[in-house]
């Protein structure tokens, strides 16, 4: 599978997501700007998400597009989270039609709790997640990258990793 150049006038506006298996965080973003907002996380059973409050959030912002965080392993590999990642995206483009893609997030939950720290945030993530602050990191890296990858894309294939 070959990823697709970007075009800056395709997918003006776009959804992100933080994958998780008891939260998933959300944010909304431009293209045109390159920056996204952070909005309230999802609630998840075992990664499986309220797709009512997902149909209502699109229905609300009205995205042109859905990015997914993909948590490769730091050496490259493909971890279980990674697949259950993809598994959601895939299930986000099946449900919604709207194109999705994919972007290796490694190590945006730090940064996410960096930022979160850094603004006077607690250490208590279960009352005070950062979720949606690492959807919004992995929505602001894919706005800045040339190469879109669809969500089928084999996780393998990503980026040369093996």
């Amino acid at each position: 599978m070959l990823p697709i150049t970007a075009d800056t006038t395709d997918y003006q506006t776009a959804f992100g997501f933080d994958f998780g298996t008891k939260r998933m965080g959300v944010a909304f973003g431009q293209r045109v700007t390159g920056t996204a907002s952070a909005l309230e996380p999802i609630p998840a059973k075992d990664g499986i998400p309220d797709w009512s409050q997902i149909e209502k959030l699109l229905k609300t912002w009205q995205p042109q597009c859905l990015v997914i965080g993909i948590p490769f392993n730091m050496d490259g590999s493909v971890s279980e989270m990674a697949k259950r990642a993809r598994k959601f995206a895939n299930r986000l483009h099946e449900r919604f039609k709207l194109p999705c893609f994919i972007i290796d997030e490694r190590l945006t939950t730090r940064e996410a709790k960096e930022i979160h720290h850094a603004a006077g945030g607690s250490h208590h993530y279960r009352k005070d997640p950062v979720d949606s602050i690492a959807a919004q990191l992995i929505l602001e890296d894919w706005f800045a990258s040339p190469t879109l990858f669809p969500s089928h894309t084999p996780l393998e294939s990503l980026y040369g990793i093996r």
